[in-house]
């Protein structure tokens, strides 16, 4: 999402830009935005499938559209989370599923949320939406808290050696 939002505001995308749907993508394992191979998706349902739905096939073709392919992506989402400060991160794919090199800390994880909410906050809604439709398939973020003490975004993840995790950013309530 970092590289998407920083693409659409240095104008190198669209929100209405598309990318091809490669049968990788589609075949992507764990939770689906549910692209189809030989389709094109806007850069608008992308970001919505990943950040709502972590839509793992989302993040295939958004790396492969961005970069030619995921292993290149994910060279490049290494590069960008050293340049933004994440001194612990090593990314292999462009979704977090399992590989053993792939590697970040909870600490790398509050400087990107950070930065996202800084970096970017025209595109910080897409993080906090309840639930989104895609190719008639509705589906409810996995961030059950959203809405709940104050609490307004960013993201959920699981893996069978991690467990469930979450980052999440909240706006204080403050009486007047």
């Amino acid at each position: 999402l970092y590289i998407l939002f920083e693409k659409l505001s240095t104008g190198a995308l669209k929100l209405t830009d598309t990318f091809s749907v490669s049968e990788k993508a589609w075949k992507t394992k764990g939770s689906k935005m549910f692209v189809q191979a030989g389709t094109r998706v806007d850069i608008e349902n992308l970001i919505k499938g990943i950040a709502t739905v972590s839509g793992n096939d989302a993040c295939v073709v958004a790396m492969e559209g961005l970069f030619g392919s995921e292993e290149i992506g994910a060279i490049e989402m290494t590069k960008k989370a050293l340049e933004i400060g994440m001194k612990n991160t090593v990314f292999k794919n462009s979704n977090g599923l399992p590989d053993p090199e792939h590697i970040t800390t909870c600490a790398d994880l509050a400087t990107l949320s950070k930065r996202l909410i800084e970096d970017f906050p025209q595109y910080y809604h897409y993080v906090g939406e309840k639930e989104f439709t895609y190719n008639g398939i509705k589906q409810t973020n996995r961030n059950t808290l959203l809405g709940q003490m104050g609490i307004d975004g960013i993201k959920t993840g699981r893996t069978d050696l991690a467990g469930h995790g979450i980052t999440i950013s909240a706006k204080q309530k403050t009486d007047v």
